[in-house]
């Protein structure tokens, strides 16, 4: 997902990686970087308690960070904490209703939104879309 400022959407998307993952993942965002050329990369803070990422992504994340580090993009970790806050402050307490502020914010995402999950269904792919808004819009936030 790549924001323009605070407000204009850029490019959004999902990569279906395989085989070689970690990779494949690197190389997929390095050719964004270089398309692109953020200022910022907004990444989980895999290293926050209340991350419940696993040791593989952990290590993924730690190398696209060498990454930008190495091409000099800045690199901004955001945990799900700071996510649920700044969003709680709009009165969405969780996932569906957090999708629900970004599609009021960027209607273009509205055909894209998940429907509401149920206990026993899988969590749509096309969340990580939305998850990925919601880290940009809690770094941009305001304290």
């Amino acid at each position: 997902m790549v924001l323009e400022g605070q407000d204009r959407l850029v490019d959004w998307g999902l990569r279906d990686i395989r085989e070689n993952k970690e990779r494949a993942t690197l190389e997929k965002i390095g050719a964004l970087v270089r398309l692109y050329r953020p200022s910022v990369l907004v990444l989980e803070d895999v290293d926050d308690p209340s991350s419940r990422r696993g040791p593989r992504i952990g290590k993924t994340v730690r190398q696209v960070v060498n990454l930008a580090t190495q091409v000099r993009v800045g690199v901004q970790p955001v945990s799900a904490a700071k996510v649920r806050g700044v969003f709680a402050r709009h009165g969405a307490e969780n996932k569906h209703e957090i999708t629900g502020v970004i599609v009021a914010r960027f209607p273009e995402l509205a055909p894209h939104r998940p429907p509401r999950r149920r206990l026993w269904m899988s969590e749509d792919q096309r969340q990580a879309v939305f998850d990925a808004v919601a880290m940009a819009i809690a770094e941009l936030s305001k304290p």
